[in-house]
């Protein structure tokens, strides 16, 4: 596994995000972490999207990512005696000298894991990691068959300014793996700069997963229970569900 954001991507992340995606799954992420007491580690943690406001209100919260650049944009965000609180590690084979009681890996991180030998890594390492009764919890999205089947075509999902008088765009194309259950997703950006318009793409492979994948995939690990709901309100799965919220209990020591 192996997604290094490039330096740009990093820069506009928390612009992009802040209005696609706070309003979708923060909530109830914090909800997580403000009940957790004990230790609580992000994977995945980006720039800090829920990280920052965590450490704000008070959780004794840790984070990892695999992205250099991603690490360093949260840095700056940072006191600088909260630095030791982050590292760049994998969620495959991190390693901590403590245990905690709650893991999230929030917005699609554990689908970033395309073979099956590192997903199963990923969810022993977790447990391994987990205090007896703490709990695992990631997203993935339910695959939208229209999409699988005829993919996305250079559809741009973000157009706004990025600072006064200055815009940025985002244009997505997604070319599905049937056979190989990955969509090979292209992300272009352009934006105005220096009095001209600059531009970059990225290509990144994210992993799908259906439901029965997912309870086979979770059974074969280390936990021994687990749940899947259907959104971030906390329902229950049903035909209409876009979100796969899958919650692993370890229960012995």
């Amino acid at each position: 596994m192996k997604h290094e954001y490039p330096e740009n991507f990093s820069r506009f992340y928390d612009t992009i995000y802040k209005k696609m995606r706070d309003g979708t799954d923060s909530e109830y992420f914090h909800d997580l972490i403000r009940e957790t007491e004990g230790k609580i580690l992000e994977t995945g943690v980006g720039t800090g999207r829920h990280f920052i406001r965590a450490l704000k209100d008070g959780a004794d919260i840790y984070g990892i990512d695999i992205s250099r650049s991603m690490l360093n944009v949260l840095y700056k965000k940072l006191d600088k005696k909260e630095h030791h609180r982050i590292s760049l590690q994998s969620m495959v084979d991190f390693s901590f000298d403590f245990r905690f009681n709650l893991v999230l890996a929030p917005f699609r991180v554990f689908m970033h894991l395309i073979e099956k030998e590192e997903q199963i890594m990923a969810l022993n390492n977790v447990y391994k990691h987990l205090v007896p009764g703490g709990r695992f919890i990631f997203d993935a999205f339910v695959p939208d068959t229209g999409i699988l089947h005829q993919g996305i075509d250079q559809q741009t999902d973000f157009d706004d300014e990025y600072e006064p008088g200055k815009r940025l765009k985002r244009i997505v194309t997604s070319m599905p793996d049937l056979v190989n259950q990955v969509l090979n997703i292209l992300f272009r950006l352009e934006w105005e700069e220096d009095e001209g318009i600059k531009a970059e793409e990225w290509g990144v492979p994210m992993r799908f997963f259906f439901r029965y994948e997912l309870e086979h995939l979770i059974e074969r690990s280390d936990f021994e229970d687990y749940s899947i709901i259907g959104d971030y309100k906390g329902s229950p799965l049903h035909k209409d569900s876009k979100e796969f919220i899958i919650i692993c209990k370890k229960l012995s020591s």
